[in-house]
């Protein structure tokens, strides 16, 4: 009894240090876009600071804002494809059913968390909705009683755990997709697909036992008893009312409630899907990013059925990407300052960077050192795709000059990346607004995740890294 009751203490300690830190982040932490834009004013600081005349640093700033237009858009449409595929009604159908399987409470969020972390290596947009509506679905049983709070932290952790060693991993994509890399990125690593990078076995392995670990501490974290707040204990209304589409009112709207385009529509992207399979090596069909939302997007239309309930689903995905299209462009010029504003000796900020990474060597030491550098550089710019752009330069020319495999390196960068959405809450948002909560709620919960993740995620790179053989970049010719 006693032991169970100093157990039980302790866990209270721990929850009221997370929701501690979950309160100070709330009331500190300004919004992501401030973030971006003080990062911008760093940088040109920086750079002046460098030697680097102003007109250099103006016309860096301004001829590199608009660098990663395409690549805004890519990322913003992943959140879109994501959303429209989670909300269809087959996958509002298969959610009432999973939310079934569950017998305990803790069962109940662990089984949460072990489905949005698999989703996410699909796609991290469709975690977030579908694991919020999943830990709905499990709040309106009326035989299980379980944490609102933990089932909402559980269907986090597809973003905060693997989601980036997963398909819509930015910095994987990015590195796949020659025309989305910037030019100063392409002449250091070259174009690294699938089979480097996501596709590995050591990627793979680190994956599963994020993953393990992640199931793990949702389940023995879950609240019980007396502890639990359910979802009507904290006055949130999980009984979804489904979106009435308008019945047809005119004869020239006839199509827009039809089957048939989607049905075609879907077919065509079938047809290519094959083609390229049949005339493409496996790893570069899977590593392209266009084809990857070009399959995701279809499919959402396909699974609504009709383009009118398509289009009503990605109206209402919309807002959700309105923080990717304000501040990628940012992130482009503070890449383009690092990159091409010279200062004294001719030495660019991420020169300046390339080297005090190269003198930290090679082997497991680099590994930590990248980790370390890339959660702490999250906290502050939470943007996966964007954040690589800024750091690859100068982490990509360290790997190469102390020859640690790039593929790697992008993966230390990718497992990293995830750690710090586990306490800054800016990813949050999306499911915040399905789960009707606020981030205080989860936090405390993600933060406890995020104390375990850490030095197990720093052990994995450093000896998994050691079983790679360093690869030198190959350009692609113009």
């Amino acid at each position: 009894m006693t032991s169970a009751v100093a157990k039980n203490d302790s866990e209270k300690g721990l929850a009221r240090v997370a929701q501690a830190l979950a309160g100070w982040t709330e009331k500190w932490f300004p919004d992501a876009y401030v973030v971006a834009l003080a990062g911008v004013v760093v940088v040109t600081v920086a750079a002046l600071a460098n030697g680097s005349s102003p007109q250099m640093v103006f016309d860096s700033f301004g001829n590199g804002f608009w660098d990663l237009t395409a690549f805004t858009l890519q990322m913003a449409m992943v959140v879109l494809t994501g959303y429209v595929v989670a909300t269809s009604p087959p996958v509002a159908r298969l959610i009432d059913r999973l939310a079934a399987i569950p017998r305990t409470a803790s069962s109940a969020v662990s089984f949460v968390a072990l489905l949005s972390t698999t989703v996410s290596l699909l796609n991290w947009g469709l975690s977030l909705v579908f694991g919020g509506l999943l830990a709905r679905a499990i709040a309106r049983r009326s035989d299980l009683r379980v944490d609102y709070r933990a089932l909402g932290a559980a269907a986090f952790m597809g973003l905060g755990a693997v989601w980036a060693l997963g398909m819509s991993s930015s910095a994987a994509q990015l590195q796949a997709t020659a025309s989305s890399l910037p030019p100063p990125l392409l002449r250091i690593t070259g174009v690294l697909d699938f089979g480097t990078t996501i596709f590995t076995w050591q990627s793979m392995v680190m994956c599963v036992i994020i993953i393990a670990l992640t199931v793990l501490i949702a389940h023995f974290s879950a609240p019980r008893g007396a502890a639990i707040k359910t979802a009507q204990d904290l006055d949130v209304d999980v009984h979804d009312e489904p979106e009435e589409v308008p019945p047809r009112s005119r004869p020239g709207e006839w199509l827009e409630y039809s089957r048939i385009l989607p049905i075609l529509a879907g077919v065509l992207t079938l047809g290519w899907l094959i083609s390229q399979l049949l005339s493409k090596p496996v790893l570069t069909v899977v590593s392209s990013l266009n084809g990857y939302l070009l399959v995701f997007l279809m499919l959402g239309l396909v699974l609504h059925g009709t383009p009118r309930k398509f289009l009503q689903s990605v109206s209402l995905a919309v807002p959700a990407t309105a923080g990717i299209l304000v501040q990628f462009p940012l992130y482009a010029a503070m890449a383009a300052i690092l990159t091409k504003a010279e200062g004294r000796g001719g030495q660019t900020i991420s020169g300046h960077l390339a080297e005090f990474f190269t003198d930290i060597g090679g082997g497991g030491a680099f590994a930590v050192v990248i980790a370390i550098y890339t959660v702490i550089l999250g906290i502050f710019v939470p943007s996966g795709g964007g954040k690589w752009l800024v750091e690859a330069p100068y982490v990509m020319q360290s790997a190469t000059d102390v020859h640690m495999n790039l593929g790697w390196t992008v993966q230390i960068y990718n497992v990293a990346e995830a750690l710090p959405n586990l306490i800054n809450p800016f990813f949050m948002l999306p499911l915040l607004a399905v789960l009707k909560l606020r981030a205080r709620d989860l936090v405390g919960f993600t933060f406890l995740q995020f104390m375990f993740h850490l030095p197990v995620v720093l052990l994995l790179v450093w000896l998994l890294g050691t079983t790679f053989d360093f690869v030198p970049p190959v350009v692609p010719a113009k």
